[in-house]
């Protein structure tokens, strides 16, 4: 049984169990069809012929005496009643010979009426000798008759013995079939009693004291308690289920944990790799540019040679701004805080960007509030953000738009008061499955891109102690709102 679990041990006893219920019921079923029979061969049978065998013993009972007093008084009343009788027996003869049934009472009813004849004869002879006045020969005609009438009532009664003996006989069957019945319904029940025995036992040992062990230790173990049900199952299975929601959410953060750690793996590996090749590149690439600028300046360029010396110009500061990012996300800058208004900030950003915002056909609206307070902040690194955002903003609106810049002062759990500043455009928006990804290091939509921008701005923010979302709707434009805390004031 050890080898079996515990299912299949429930299965096999509940099994049992319906088998022992089942058993009963068939046995009970059978057993009472066979006494439903009995009961009916007494009745129909037994019973009949045994009243017809009475009847026909009374009726010839009956006819004692009537010679006898037709012999002293000479009244032929009494042949009358005599007839009567004679007639009632042959009637209940004829009843008998229906309701025999077997070859024995049969031969008996034969010899019934064959002997009946021989005494209604001789009875006959005897009434007619009183009648013609032969009085002597009559009576002693009369004592021999007598014995035949005797006979047929012992043939009557052994004849009423058969059907006595059979309806004993049926109800000895009967008893027996009960006798059997109990016997076999107290075993199967004696059995069914040791299966559920059995069942609760296991059901005791093997489940509930486990599960009370159980629940005992998970209130032990877990601080949420559960009240309202005294039902060890029921809070087994809500503990269980705290258990598991747990270790789903233990094993999320430690997936998420395992990313992260990769990633910073290998940002690090990237970073360190990334300002390598920076201040490699850098002091080269700062030589080209001085030289370039010389030949620019002593050069007598036509037009088209002053529009390649631009594109060289605007290639070389693209490069720089790419090596710019790299240093920048290779080593985290020091954060220099000092009281900032984010006004100034804001104005700060657009003056910067004023002639690219221009080039590129797109309206400035602000809306800023008034008697904001002074935060905490590295005036550059926030500033750079801003920057970062309006240059994705006008690449996102090549051919022009409008872009909404409005800071207010609220609050925000868990930061408590806040300073939010959004920036939202009017462009073609950011799809879905790429505005889920964009703050992630070197993930870029744009071909030219190093997919640091966003990342470096959202760390920026995060170091502040705040945070940077981004909404968007395809068609309608895309929304970042910068959330900073005045706790750092």
């Amino acid at each position: 049984m050890e080898l079996l679990s515990l299912r299949v041990k429930f299965r096999i006893l509940i099994i049992g169990l319906a088998c022992c219920l089942l058993a009963t019921f068939l046995v009970t079923v059978w057993h009472l069809y066979h006494i439903d029979r009995l009961f009916s061969e007494v009745v129909n049978e037994d019973i009949t012929a045994l009243q017809a065998a009475e009847e026909l013993q009374t009726a010839l009972v009956m006819q004692k005496g009537f010679v006898t007093y037709y012999f002293l008084q000479g009244t032929p009343h009494w042949l009358d009643k005599l007839e009567q009788y004679n007639d009632s027996f042959q009637s209940w003869l004829q009843k008998a010979r229906q309701t025999s049934q077997n070859y024995a009472s049969r031969e008996i009813l034969d010899t019934i009426e064959s002997k009946y004849l021989d005494y209604a004869l001789a009875r006959a002879q005897v009434i007619q000798l009183y009648k013609d006045g032969k009085r002597d020969q009559g009576a002693k005609l009369h004592w021999s008759v007598r014995n035949q009438f005797f006979n047929i009532v012992d043939l009557c009664s052994q004849y009423k013995r058969i059907y006595k003996a059979s309806i004993n006989e049926h109800f000895a069957q009967v008893a027996q079939q009960k006798h059997r019945l109990n016997v076999i319904s107290g075993s199967l029940f004696l059995v069914g009693i040791i299966l559920a025995g059995i069942l609760a036992f296991i059901i005791f040992n093997r489940v509930l004291a486990p599960v009370h062990e159980l629940v005992v230790s998970l209130q032990k173990t877990l601080t949420e308690s559960f009240p309202g049900s005294k039902n060890e199952i029921i809070q087994l299975r809500r503990r269980v289920k705290r258990l598991i929601r747990d270790a789903n959410l233990t094993r999320s953060q430690l997936e998420a944990s395992r990313e992260h750690l990769q990633q910073t793996e290998k940002l690090a590996t990237i970073g360190k790799l990334g300002a390598g090749v920076a201040h490699s590149v850098r002091n080269p690439l700062t030589s080209v540019k001085m030289r370039l600028f010389s030949l620019q300046r002593s050069l007598d360029l036509n037009d088209v040679q002053s529009e390649d010396f631009e594109v060289i110009s605007e290639e070389i500061r693209h490069i720089d701004t790419i090596l710019s990012n790299f240093l920048e996300f290779s080593r985290r800058p020091k954060l220099k805080p000092q009281p900032t208004e984010v006004r100034g900030i804001i104005t700060l950003a657009l003056q910067l960007m004023k002639h690219r915002l221009e080039s590129y056909g797109i309206t400035i609206t602000t809306d800023i509030a008034q008697n904001l307070p002074r935060l905490m902040l590295d005036q550059d690194q926030i500033k750079e953000v801003l920057v970062n955002l309006l240059e994705n903003a006008c690449d996102a609106m090549n051919t022009g738009g409008t872009i909404t810049i409005s800071a207010k002062q609220g609050v925000v759990e868990p930061l408590g008061h806040v300073i939010v500043i959004t920036l939202a455009d009017n462009g073609p928006g950011i799809p879905k499955e790429v505005s889920e990804k964009i703050f992630q290091p070197f993930f870029s939509s744009k071909e030219e891109g190093t997919g640091l921008g966003l990342s470096i701005a959202k760390r920026i923010i995060e170091d502040h102690g705040g945070w940077i979302s981004a909404a968007s709707t395809p068609h309608q434009g895309t929304t970042f709102t910068i959330t900073l805390p005045c706790s750092r004031q």
